[in-house]
């Protein structure tokens, strides 16, 4: 059984790809994890940079710990994604560089 207060986390089909995100906005539920978990900042300061309700950013990091293991497989799929397409299409201004640097 899911259960998500409408009032804090919602998932709309066309907003970040269908992800998890802090009602209202396009703020990811993976976001708020990775700026508590990975970057060290606290619930608050992730409620007052962005100016959202404290209990939405609790929610927010509840709901992370509820579905871990989804959202983590899902980020990291992403990231070989992007991973992928950097290989197959080098930035052009990168390798402009490597040349007038002399790489």
């Amino acid at each position: 059984m899911l259960v998500t207060s409408k009032e804090y986390i919602e998932v709309i089909a066309d907003v970040r790809g269908g992800k998890p995100c802090v009602t209202g906005t396009r703020i990811a539920i993976e976001d708020v994890a990775l700026m508590h978990l990975k970057m060290n900042y606290s619930l608050a300061e992730i409620a007052g940079k962005y100016d959202l309700k404290i209990a939405s950013v609790y929610a927010a990091i509840s709901y992370y710990f509820d579905h871990r293991e989804e959202i983590d497989r899902r980020s990291q799929k992403e990231e070989l994604l992007v991973i992928g397409l950097q290989k197959s299409y080098p930035s052009q201004i990168e390798e402009r560089l490597k040349v007038l640097r002399g790489y």
